[in-house]
């Protein structure tokens, strides 16, 4: 279940004494983007930010059409937050490819581990990534 139905899933919690889940405070903010834990190395910021910047300032005029959950910014601020600026950003530049027409749509995660065929000679190789599995 995605972050944004078990917060709607809470939200419609009596907060009996049968409830499976444990509240959440109402009053926290949440981010649409990624607040895991992410070394902060000058890249990854430089790459997070550039991101942030498109979606407080292009992200309105361009409109809501991308085809995947999570968005193609926010997967992109993930990428760049969790595997760095060089293969993250080669994630997200594939990732906006597969958005346009005849792609492919759907939900479409970071992935928490990079496999071990991933280098960083070897760009091409993160097109795999958001493939459907036959």
């Amino acid at each position: 279940m995605c972050e944004f139905c078990v917060r709607q899933a809470d939200d419609e919690d009596d907060g009996g004494a049968a409830a499976s889940s444990p509240r959440r405070d109402k009053t926290a903010s949440y981010s649409r983007n990624y607040s895991g834990p992410f070394r902060k190395t000058p890249d990854r910021l430089f790459g997070m930010g550039l991101i942030r910047l498109y979606q407080l300032t292009l992200s309105g005029f361009v409109g809501n059409s991308c085809r995947h959950i999570p968005t193609c910014s926010e997967y992109g601020y993930e990428s760049i937050a969790r595997h760095g600026l060089w293969a993250g950003g080669w994630m997200t530049l594939f990732r906006v490819g597969r958005c346009g027409p005849g792609g492919t749509s759907g939900l479409d995660p970071v992935p928490e581990m990079l496999g071990d065929g991933f280098r960083w000679w070897a760009p091409w190789r993160y097109v795999s990534l958001g493939r459907k599995r036959a």
